[in-house]
């Protein structure tokens, strides 16, 4: 099967780029390699790939329309993963016309390359952050997502009403996957591991949010790419079950679905720094602080819909996990 994924030298679209060649399939990735963190760690990701047999990339923005249409009209694409968007709740506070072009202009521009050339099945990043001001737990696909409490949430809530869009108007099957707090070797400098393994290895302090008391459902790497292919393979049809009469969010009458995708295991932040030092063999300093503005205190995914169509099943638990990650950083960066 030939697959683009764009973002592909990110943290997940390398994984799963990597996923897909083993098992067969031609990969087109598609990715800037923009500045948001250290383009080092995502060229040394890129390299991994393009040494690989099946692998072709073109590094352009997904604003640039008519590169991701060559890209697009050269490769023909069966399907296709737009995981390739702006990331980071706290940085919308301060770039946020950055999320407008890249996770909404890019986003309708891979819309209409999916519907222009014959795209068989779109899976897209969404992510928990849609769940904003929400505090009933677990998170669930049938609850409503009205009350963003970031740019970066309303404009992955917008995602999935444009992709609901294409499906009703155009019969595209689409499917949309609410990251949980995705952790692993190989990730993204920005997040609190990663930011917490480089400061204890400097004897630096860390800076620990909400005091630590906010819980996040951790999800290891592996088991969200098993999730992701698992998603692509089943191409979404019209919900025979779907009541217009008293909708859900989750399906519709056009082929058209979202998935929570995490572990169904919160952690609380002050134990994931518990296992994190019993990993590394030192202690953290902490600076406790308030939560952030536009962070939320506790995420929890209700993964039932993914379990139920796919298969989906997270087995790895925390302590596995992050112990990868420092070996994996460990050799990485010569610690």
């Amino acid at each position: 099967m030939k697959v683009l994924v764009t973002g592909a030298a990110g943290f997940i679209g390398a994984a799963l780029s990597h996923r897909l060649l083993d098992r067969g399939d031609e990969v087109l990735g598609y990715d800037d390699l923009n500045p948001y963190y250290d383009v080092r760690l995502k060229q040394a990701r890129l390299e991994r790939l393009q040494a690989r047999a099946g692998y072709q990339h073109r590094t352009a923005k997904l604003e640039d329309e008519g590169a991701l249409r060559e890209a697009f009209g050269s490769f023909r694409p069966q399907r296709v993963v737009n995981l390739a968007a702006q990331a980071g709740v706290r940085y919308s506070l301060e770039n946020p016309r950055a999320y407008i072009d890249a996770n909404i202009v890019g986003f309708i521009n891979v819309l209409e390359a999916c519907r222009h050339l014959g795209c068989e099945h779109l899976v897209y990043a969404s992510s928990s952050s849609v769940y904003g001001a929400n505090v009933k737990l677990p998170f669930s696909v049938r609850d409503s997502v009205d009350h963003p409490v970031s740019l970066y949430a309303a404009t992955k809530k917008a995602n999935e009403l444009m992709a609901h869009t294409y499906s009703h108007l155009y019969a595209l099957p689409t499917t949309g996957l609410r990251f949980f707090t995705v952790y692993g070797p190989w990730g993204r400098p920005d997040m609190a591991l990663f930011l917490f393994t480089k400061r204890i290895l400097a004897g630096e302090t860390i800076d620990v949010f909400n005091h630590g008391h906010h819980t996040r459902d951790f999800t290891y790497i592996d088991d969200i790419v098993e999730g992701v292919i698992r998603t692509l393979d089943r191409v979404p049809g019209p919900d025979p079950c779907f009541d217009p009469a008293a909708p859900t969010p989750a399906s519709s009458r056009a082929p058209y679905r979202v998935y929570n995708i995490g572990s169904h295991r919160p952690i609380q932040l002050s134990r994931y720094i518990e296992v994190l030092e019993q990993c590394m063999g030192r202690s953290a300093q902490r600076n406790l602080l308030p939560l952030q503005p536009g962070d939320v205190p506790d995420t929890y995914a209700d993964v039932e819909e993914l379990v139920r169509d796919t298969g989906y099943a997270p087995a790895t638990p925390v302590e596995v996990g992050v112990a990868r990650f420092v070996e994996w950083y460990r050799g990485f960066y010569g610690t």
